[in-house]
């Protein structure tokens, strides 16, 4: 097991979530653990470490990836009247593929 639960249990079909919206390079699904009553997970297919080092091929998926985030935070923000996107980096990083966190209410009442 890495450090990488984004390849190694979602992406891999070990760990089953709720999809929310995909297309052929990106997958945003309903967070397994959620910290706020929505929270949505939006990945790359591919593995890219971080915003900040981006590896081999995510210059070229950035795009895709952020149109996705936008897709999704539209849809959080028309439903429930608001949406915050995060990432985080570093010691923050838990997971180290990049993602973005799309949710909305107060914090741990999910």
């Amino acid at each position: 097991m890495t450090d990488d639960f984004y390849c190694d249990e979602v992406l891999s079909g070990r760990t089953p979530v709720r999809v929310v919206h995909e297309t052929a390079n990106t997958l945003a699904y309903h967070h397994t653990r959620p910290h706020w009553p929505v929270h949505i997970v939006v990945i790359p297919k591919e593995h890219v470490p971080s915003l900040t080092n981006l590896g081999e091929r995510g210059e070229a998926l950035l795009p895709e990836l952020i149109e996705a985030v936008r897709h999704v935070a539209a849809l959080v923000e028309e439903e429930h009247g608001a949406a915050r996107v995060l990432t985080n980096l570093g010691a923050y990083q838990d997971s180290k593929h990049l993602h973005f966190h799309v949710n909305s209410g107060a914090e741990g009442a999910s």
